[in-house]
Formats: structure tokens, sequence, C-alpha cells
């Protein structure tokens, strides 16, 4: 049996149209002997389901998802456990053992529309509402790694639907237009902390090309179903290198200046 989980950071994602990974657990006599993560190249909802289908998933734990997604998936014969939250390997051990059971996949303070996940039950005047900002984004040693200013194009979103890092959007949730605010993150906040089952180990001469990387490289590689992922290069030694697939941000603390143009 094949498990997914909508995945980041070690946690269950909360928007299963917006998850950018999935972490998959391979089950066999009800226990879990191996698990990877698995990318879903910017798929929408409809695609996700034949994402998790070509990668013959049983099984689907998430937070929200809206109905045509369930929909897709009870089509291609996926088990759906939505609603859930939290540590994504405890909830899938937490399966295992038949105890964790479908939560409500959608919430009503966004006049019917599918659970944003995060958000839900949090108060926010922009909750739900396509946010467009300029931001500026730095260290706390004052390096700028981002900014719109820069690009002269502000971003646009939708706030608490899991678009954005928790702070970033628990800032704006409750911002006025024309307003502009300064705020601090925490790892917690922002893209977490490094998580070491993200590491891994491989020898060199499977990989054609890879002989030249050097530590701290990034390049992409391509995982079981052809769809490329980001990784550092972590270490070398001998015929061995080892890759990093934590988000570059990882574990760092970051500051953002925020101005919020419109909420609509």
């Amino acid at each position: 049996m094949r498990i997914a989980v909508t995945y980041e950071n070690g946690s269950i994602f909360q928007h299963f149209g917006r998850t950018e990974s999935f972490k998959v657990y391979e089950v066999e006599d009800n226990r879990i002997v191996s698990s990877r993560v698995l990318s879903s190249d910017g798929s929408g909802h409809g695609a996700l389901a034949g994402v998790l289908a070509e990668n013959k998933i049983d099984v689907l734990i998430c937070g929200g998802i809206d109905g045509g997604a369930q929909t897709a998936l009870a089509e291609r014969g996926i088990t759906l456990i939505p609603g859930a939250s939290g540590d994504a390997d405890t909830a899938v051990e937490a399966y295992l053992r038949g105890e964790l059971q479908p939560g409500d996949a959608t919430c009503h303070h966004h006049d019917g529309e599918a659970c944003c996940g995060e958000s839900c039950g949090k108060q926010g005047r922009n909750v739900g509402k396509t946010c467009r900002v300029h931001y500026r984004g730095t260290f706390n040693d004052g390096t700028q790694f981002d900014a719109s200013y820069d690009r002269g194009e502000p971003l646009e979103f939708v706030c608490g639907a899991g678009m954005m890092i928790k702070g970033f959007d628990t800032a704006v949730a409750d911002m006025e237009v024309g307003q502009a605010v300064d705020i601090h993150l925490m790892p917690e906040e922002a893209y977490g902390m490094p998580d070491p089952r993200a590491f891994f180990t491989v020898d060199v001469r499977q990989l054609p090309g890879a002989e030249g990387l050097t530590v701290g490289q990034q390049v992409y590689l391509a995982n079981e179903a052809g769809q490329p992922f980001p990784v550092r290069v972590f270490a070398r030694e001998g015929n061995a290198i080892t890759f990093d697939a934590n988000h570059e941000m990882a574990g760092k603390e970051l500051n953002f200046h925020i101005e919020l143009l419109e909420a609509k």
C-alpha cells in the first residue's frame, strides 16, 4: 500500500490544490518500510489526482480540499482522509493504527469555498481576499534576499490560502489597504527548520554529468515520475555525494517590510 500526504517542512500542507510536494510512504504488513518526497510540479487540483494515480497512491491524507478534487480522487480509487494537520509521519502512523479519522474538508467563512487550510478559524479582514503587496525581505544582517519593489511588480496572492509562508500570511491578514508593517519571522513562521530526512546520499556514478558538482552548488534531480526538484550539494566523499532537499531558507530568521496595496 502507498500513502501520500500533502507535505511541507515535515507537516501536512493545508491546501491540496496548492501543495508543492507529497510525502509518499510505502507500507507493508501495516508498517512503514520507506518514504520519499514527490514533487507536484505545480499541477492544479485535477492534475494532482492524476499525479497521485500515476504513482499508484492508495490513500491521501491532507488538510483542506475542494469537492472537485475529492471527486477526481474518488474516480481514481484513492481513499481520502481530509481535515488532517500536524506532523506528517505522526498522521500516517495514526492512520495505520486506525486512529486517524476523516475530518471536515471544507469551511464556510469564505462563502462556501474549499478550506483554505491554516486560515480556518483565523480572524482577519483580508482572509480569503486576493491581496496585492509590495515587500522587501532581508536577513538579520540587513542583506536583502528578495524585493518586489526592485521588480516593479507587486505580489498577488489569496490571503490565508497557504500560498505564502505562515508569518507573512498572518501579517497581511489584518492590515488595512495603504498600511505598511515591518515583521521579524522565526524559522517556524517562515520555511521551517531543516529536516534531516531531506538529506540523501547517492553514488556519483549513478548520476551522469555529476562528476564536477561542488559543495554548495544547486542542481535539479528528477523523481520517479520524471519531475524535477531542486537540491543542494551538501557533501562529497569519494564517489558518495550527499544532497540536501530542504528549502534554501530553512532554518533562517527573516525580516519583511510589507505594504498592502489592494485587498479584494
